[in-house]
């Protein structure tokens, strides 16, 4: 997991490493993982005056939420057609409210703790080809006349042209309602509020086991016992390690970023001038934004199976394909990250048992979805589950096979996604 320098460690100050925890513990609620979702979820319920301890198995940050594309995305990887056809009406209205919220929120958590992490509004939804462009155009205009949304807008090939500066793109739809931030510094700076808040914080204390107690729950981990009145899980693609029964819910698919050298003033003004951040309508998609340091993070290309060994050589021909001019552009930071992701696209929430609540599989749009999500499983934890089950209520769908199978068969289906790209 570790990989290739990833920027965002490599652009940050130096943290001191928080304390590894040592013998039994007692506690509230634990949680399980040092994500937006655990970081949330520790920071509400610690403001909520909860006794609380959140236990890190590597550092805060360290997985998906310090190495993604920073992008933050208005409601979810379904339509809210999609959804309304699925769900009914009622149950995709208040899932658009959540999503709503969750884009204020982070906002909000950058505002009220004072977290410097380069946040910006604008994200771009880039059709790949005229029929992506179509649809583009319905969902915009669907989220107009039924859900109140005018923060979007489409633009024609000459529009996305002229604010992305490329000509790759038919048409494409510019969402100021979106952003893009940093997220290693958005993960640290929410690890500093809970703990300001009261919230116990540990790194390098991997869970591995979950058992009933007689006082409630009990987490096993390396060198220390925790006894917990609640457990929350916030493993995002590797919660089938610690709960199996979960496993056929969740897979994971590798995604990997680069980073150029800061780019000289003439390229800096022609590549991606309206500073958006970018994602395109692949099923295996490119996403891309400029750094404050004047760099071009671009990501592209998927792998479930297994992880090359030059991540720069795998992305640069997708980020010369958009952008010719940085084919020779040297490219500093190349790292990879596991995305969860569910077989719905949509974020799994639910219970195990009374005492065992969990979240995972955000599907590329965690950034502002976990950080929701962290919010209402705390809501959940001190009694008010109303907003928690709101997301609970989408139905979760296995992967297909065993043990033994699913992964062959995730990576069939990606690869199979992959070739209709190209049609």
């Amino acid at each position: 997991m570790a990989g290739p320098d990833n920027y965002y460690r490599a652009s940050l100050e130096p943290t001191a490493a928080l304390p590894r925890l040592k013998g039994t513990h007692r506690t509230g609620v634990c949680i399980i993982g040092g994500g937006f979702t655990g970081l949330s979820a520790a920071l509400h319920l610690a403001i909520g005056r909860a006794r609380v301890t959140l236990i890190e198995a590597e550092t805060i940050g360290f997985a998906a939420s310090g190495r993604n594309g920073g992008q933050i995305h208005t409601g979810f990887r379904q339509t809210q057609e999609q959804l309304e056809r699925w769900l009914g009406e009622v149950h995709t209205r208040d899932l658009w409210a959540l999503g709503e919220e969750a884009k204020a929120l982070v906002r909000e958590l950058a505002a009220t703790h004072q977290i410097d992490c380069s946040l910006k509004s604008g994200l771009v939804i880039a059709a790949h080809d005229p029929a992506a462009a179509r649809e583009l155009a319905e969902d915009t205009e669907y989220l107009r006349n039924h859900y109140g949304y005018d923060l979007a807008r489409m633009m024609d090939a000459a529009g996305i042209s002229a604010s992305l500066g490329t000509n790759v793109y038919p048409a494409g739809r510019y969402d100021s309602g979106g952003g893009h931030l940093q997220p290693l510094a958005f993960a640290r700076g929410l690890a500093q509020a809970a703990e300001r808040a009261g919230a116990q914080l540990y790194e390098f204390t991997r869970a591995r086991e979950i058992e009933a107690s007689h006082s409630g729950v009990r987490v096993i981990c390396d060198g220390a016992i925790i006894d917990a009145a609640q457990v929350i899980v916030a493993c995002d693609a590797f919660t089938g390690d610690l709960l199996p029964a979960l496993a056929p819910y969740i897979a994971h698919v590798e995604s990997f970023i680069t980073a150029t050298e800061p780019l000289p003033d003439e390229l800096y003004a022609r590549v991606l001038p309206s500073d958006a951040a970018v994602a395109d309508t692949r099923h295996v998609l490119d996403y891309y934004r400029k750094s404050e340091d004047r760099r071009m993070l671009f990501a592209g290309r998927e792998s479930y199976f297994t992880v090359p060994s030059d991540i720069a050589r795998l992305v640069r021909p997708r980020m010369a394909h958009v952008y010719p001019a940085l084919k020779d552009v040297r490219i500093e930071y190349a790292w990879r990250g596991a995305v969860g992701i569910t077989r719905t696209r949509m974020p799994h929430f639910g219970r195990l048992g009374e005492r065992v609540l969990f979240a995972h599989g955000y599907s590329g749009q965690g950034v502002a979805l976990a950080n929701l999500g962290g919010k209402v499983l705390a809501e959940a934890a001190m009694g008010k589950p109303e907003r928690f089950d709101i997301l609970a209520r989408v139905p979760a769908k296995r992967f297909p096979g065993g043990a033994a199978l699913r992964k062959p068969l995730v990576s069939a289906g990606l690869l199979w996604f992959k070739l209709l790209d190209h049609f």
